[in-house]
């Protein structure tokens, strides 16, 4: 089978997760090539080890670059300690008076309480600025690559995470509310409330689009090897448990070939997992992608994926 349903224009956002060293940086690109024949489209990289540049040959990092020779794709690498950096600076009056006005904390234990890295931070900051780029609207597909597994499932939880977080602060929020209104007898919004009111409005949206089957879609990428299944499986799970879309399932690096001993074996030794995934998956959609014999990397073998990808396979 190929990939299916991703040319929907209703589709804007489609997250590949697995395992290390499975292969979703490619398939995530590749993806990308392909739908920017007729969407523009963004690739983004959540993996604080970023690979995109790597496989594509040029170098990205932090900020939207399009790609040589092609108008229609751009990418971006996420680096999460300069967007929580960033995020400070452009709210640092606010998180301040939200400190000053709910804590006992003098001026200068808040400016070193700020200075910390709140744990959980990274995949927060990474969905809020996916979900900035979405409401800019520049593009009309937006592929992301996630980081391995552990990474990836964080990132799916990280609006429960902000949402606890804004419960605490809103709760300390209140108290200072009723302070106020107790003495002064009326209490009047502040830019404070209003961050916490957007991040609250951030947190529903993102909740929102991960539920939504005809927006948003996860695509599992494995290969067939027992860890890397047995972590599939529990990453499917967990997307089953969270309701995210989930549809398809790629599997790679499947020998193809019969043509010597050391083919015949390996490909018999995987088809007892191919047969797991089916039997245990029924109602995905399996895409098998050869193994290669070079590493996908280049426009040229990023070709050579995407055909795999999305070409349909005679049975």
């Amino acid at each position: 089978m190929a990939l299916t349903g991703l040319d929907n224009a209703d589709l804007k956002l489609i997250l590949f997760g697995g395992k290390g060293g499975v292969g979703k940086t490619s398939c995530a690109t590749a993806t990308a090539i392909e739908l920017s024949k007729n969407y523009k489209t963004l690739i983004i990289s959540t993996d604080p080890a970023h690979s995109i540049s790597d496989c594509l040959e040029q170098k990205i990092g932090n900020g939207i670059h399009f790609i040589d020779g092609n108008q229609n794709l751009a990418a971006t690498e996420i680096v999460a300690d300069q967007a929580y950096a960033d995020f400070k600076k452009e709210n640092e009056k606010e998180l301040k008076n939200l400190l000053e006005t709910s804590t006992n904390l003098d001026f200068e234990d808040i400016d070193d309480l700020l200075k910390l890295t709140i744990p959980g931070i990274d995949e927060v900051m990474s969905f809020k600025m996916i979900i900035d780029f979405m409401e800019k609207g520049s593009f009309e597909k937006y592929v992301v690559d996630t980081a391995p597994t552990g990474h990836a499932l964080r990132l799916i939880s990280s609006p429960i995470m902000l949402d606890q977080w804004i419960k605490v602060a809103a709760k300390m929020r209140w108290k200072y509310r009723y302070m106020i209104t107790s003495f002064a007898g009326s209490y009047k919004q502040d830019k404070t409330d209003a961050l916490l009111i957007g991040l609250k409005k951030t947190v529903k949206r993102i909740e929102s689009l991960l539920s939504d089957v005809s927006q948003c879609q996860f695509i599992p990428v494995c290969i067939p090897e027992s860890m890397a299944v047995s972590e599939t499986m529990r990453l499917i799970s967990s997307l089953q448990k969270s309701n995210v879309s989930l549809r398809q399932i790629i599997i790679n690096n499947v020998m193809v070939s019969e043509g010597c001993d050391f083919c015949r074996e390996r490909k018999a030794s995987q088809q007892k997992y191919l047969d797991q995934i089916s039997t245990t998956y029924p109602s995905l959609n399996k895409v098998i992608v050869p193994l290669f014999s070079t590493e996908v990397r280049g426009l040229e073998q990023l070709g050579r994926m995407k055909m795999s990808l999305f070409t349909v396979k005679n049975n």
